[in-house]
């Protein structure tokens, strides 16, 4: 009975199941028919929006489409309308030019016509002139090429002698200024240096410890430096120049002498005529002693023996003896020991080369004043004290005073050249050639841009090195010409100066 109910419940129920399905089914199909027709609806009025926007977009295309066809049309007309005017430019042009054509031809024609006459009246012109000439040649005697190298030769003739004339005038007148410009030359020069090489020659200055030293060696109304002045022959200066007394003569072992007596009153204090006297005395002595020990040494020192004593001593006078501000004792060594290497390479005798150049300027050291030249006076003392003839002209020679014979004297004087003309050799001290050479240099280093500056060649050149930074080309031109003007002005040397400025670039790389 439960199992019948059971069924029966469960066919109740499926069946209560089937008829909701169906009922379920119908609403879900009534619900899709309505959204199809509400889709469709929806469907239809976006189609006909879009083919409103698609109509508007249209007929916005087609207006501008419009628009830009008629700016074109426009544009073309334009053009059309130049290419016209052009056209009747063109034509207008072309009338003009057909005119020019027509005048041209007409030129062209009056031309020929004027050529032609032209031509005409040049044959009858060269044929009037080649009758002249048969005439002229037939007159005359002569064939035209005849009468054309006689005038050449007339002409040529008449411009020798004028350009002589010229020649011999121009000539004249160039010595007449050459002797002129030789004079003011030297005594330019000589004004220029003279100065100095006389002050170094013949001025020794005396330095004191104090200005109070000045009166004692002036003494009471002047005593003392008139028998210092009488017992040395040296004139002794004492001005206003502070801690210094100059002494001024020409020879210098009198100013040797001067210098050392003054130096002992001074350490002794005892300053009275007698004392200077005796301290003279004394002094010349010391300083003949001096001399005579300074030859000896130098002559040992050269290897050179068997000198008269005289000639020893003239060899040590030479140490208080200078030349245009080269030291005579050192000119001397200097061109002993040239000549004997020179001597040595010739396959001479360099002992005796060496001999004649220490002796070639004894002439310069005398006792007393000759009146000969100092190379024959040289010569003659040689001989005096029994020197070999080659020595003996050789220092005669030295100075082409007197012929060379022997084959010592051009090497004597090639030798002695050298020496004089070594860079800073003459015309001034060493200190007053250091000092030169280094105010040349601290005067260019003076202006900006400048890197480095070197004094060569004896301060004949000064090379003057910029920064390629700080100066350019046209600035190192202006510069050079600013330190040539300065040294010129502020400066004194013999000669000229060549002032070189130096700008250069360099590119530096290292390989690894």
């Amino acid at each position: 009975m439960i199992s019948v109910i059971i069924i029966a419940v469960i066919i109740g129920l499926a069946l209560g199941g089937v008829i909701v399905w169906f009922a379920s089914e119908k609403i879900a199909t009534s619900k899709r028919n309505q959204i199809i027709e509400t889709a469709k609806k929806e469907a239809e009025t976006i189609k006909k929006d879009k083919l409103l926007e698609a109509k508007e977009k249209l007929f916005s295309l087609k207006a501008e489409f419009d628009s830009q066809c008629n700016s074109r049309n426009q544009k073309i007309q334009q053009q059309e309308s130049r290419l016209k005017q052009f056209e009747v430019s063109l034509n207008q042009q072309q009338d003009a030019l057909k005119k020019k054509n027509a005048e041209i031809s007409v030129m062209k024609e009056n031309i020929q016509n004027q050529l032609e006459i032209i031509s005409r009246k040049k044959l009858d012109l060269e044929k009037a002139h080649k009758q002249e000439i048969e005439r002229l040649e037939a007159i005359s005697g002569l064939s035209a090429d005849e009468a054309k190298e006689r005038l050449s030769q007339s002409l040529k003739d008449e411009a020798k002698t004028a350009a002589q004339a010229y020649i011999n005038e121009m000539m004249e007148e160039a010595k007449m200024t050459a002797n002129k410009e030789a004079k003011r030359i030297v005594i330019n020069s000589i004004q220029r240096i003279a100065t100095e090489t006389a002050i170094e020659n013949s001025v020794t200055v005396f330095h004191i410890d104090s200005d109070e030293i000045k009166g004692r060696v002036i003494g009471r109304e002047g005593r003392n430096i008139r028998a210092l002045e009488a017992a040395t022959g040296i004139e002794i200066i004492v001005d206003d120049t502070p801690e210094a007394i100059i002494l001024s003569g020409f020879d210098p072992v009198r100013r040797e002498v001067a210098r050392l007596a003054l130096h002992h009153l001074i350490q002794d204090g005892r300053i009275h005529p007698a004392r200077i006297e005796e301290i003279v005395i004394r002094v010349r002595k010391q300083v003949e002693e001096e001399i005579i020990e300074t030859g000896k040494r130098t002559t040992i020192d050269l290897g050179i023996h068997g000198l008269h004593p005289e000639l020893v001593r003239m060899i040590g006078r030479m140490k208080y003896r200078s030349s245009y501000g080269q030291n005579l004792l050192q000119h001397s060594r200097e061109t002993a020991n040239l000549c004997s290497i020179m001597a040595a390479e010739l396959g001479l005798n360099p002992k005796m080369a060496k001999r004649a150049g220490l002796l070639h300027d004894i002439g310069k050291v005398p006792d007393d004043e000759p009146e000969l030249p100092h190379a024959l006076f040289g010569m003659k003392m040689a001989e005096e004290y029994k020197e070999r003839p080659e020595i003996c002209n050789a220092i005669g020679a030295h100075h082409d005073e007197i012929e060379m014979t022997s084959l010592l004297a051009p090497i004597v004087q090639v030798c002695d050249a050298i020496s004089g003309a070594r860079p800073g050799a003459r015309r001034e001290i060493v200190e007053a050639y250091i000092k030169r050479l280094n105010d040349l240099e601290q005067l260019a280093l003076s202006y900006p841009g400048v890197v480095k500056t070197y004094a060569i060649q004896a301060g004949r050149e000064l090379r003057v090195i910029v920064g390629a930074n700080e100066i350019t080309d046209v600035e190192a031109e202006g510069l050079s010409n600013e330190i040539a003007k300065k040294i010129q002005d502020e400066m004194t040397y013999p000669g000229q100066v060549k002032i070189t400025v130096i700008r250069e670039t360099r590119a530096i790389a290292f390989a690894k």
